[in-house]
């Protein structure tokens, strides 16, 4: 039993650990995802679960601009933005498990105290009214790359700039 226990907690943990910013997976999963549209242009997207708009287009235009650098360019512009979010509600099941918990008994004398842990049972049972709402975001900029002058524009961005500005976010997350 402590083995499953275990096991189930590594699982959670090693999911809850997974980065924010990161490639996507099997083609519709969290994480950026980039098409090439042109020799210099191309359409980033960035998915994540929950609704933070500001932390979906920090993630996307992270990846354009590691995009114009990869492609040996210096700024990009951004032609287009859209940010799409759907909330889904996620009806609940029935539900019944069985837990092992411990109970901290802490013992004090007159010189020092004394702490014990004592495993307990819990069998638990319930239905779950209402269900649980559950978001995604995703943010797509479409994107022109160039080098040297750019034009006079509020949508151009130095790539060098943006990565390292928001770097540091996407590693702390």
């Amino acid at each position: 039993m402590k083995f499953i226990a275990m096991s189930l907690a590594l699982l959670l943990v090693s999911c809850a650990s997974q980065p924010d910013y990161r490639a996507a997976t099997h083609g519709g999963g969290f994480g950026y995802t980039e098409t090439q549209l042109s020799d210099s242009q191309f359409r980033v997207h960035f998915k994540a679960r929950g609704s933070d708009r500001a932390k979906a287009m920090d993630y996307a235009m992270l990846r354009a601009a590691e995009v114009t650098l990869q492609q040996g360019y210096e700024w990009f512009a951004v032609v287009d933005r859209e940010t799409l979010v759907d909330k889904q509600k996620q009806p609940s099941n029935p539900q019944f498990g069985f837990s092992q918990r411990y109970a901290r008994v802490t013992e004090c004398g007159v010189i020092s105290c004394r702490t014990a842990y004592y495993p307990t049972n819990q069998f638990q049972t319930g239905i779950f009214v209402g269900g649980e709402e559950r978001s995604e975001i995703e943010s797509v900029l479409n994107i022109q790359l160039g080098r040297g002058d750019h034009p006079e524009s509020g949508n151009i961005f130095d790539a060098s700039q943006v990565k390292t500005n928001l770097a540091p976010k996407a590693n702390n997350s």
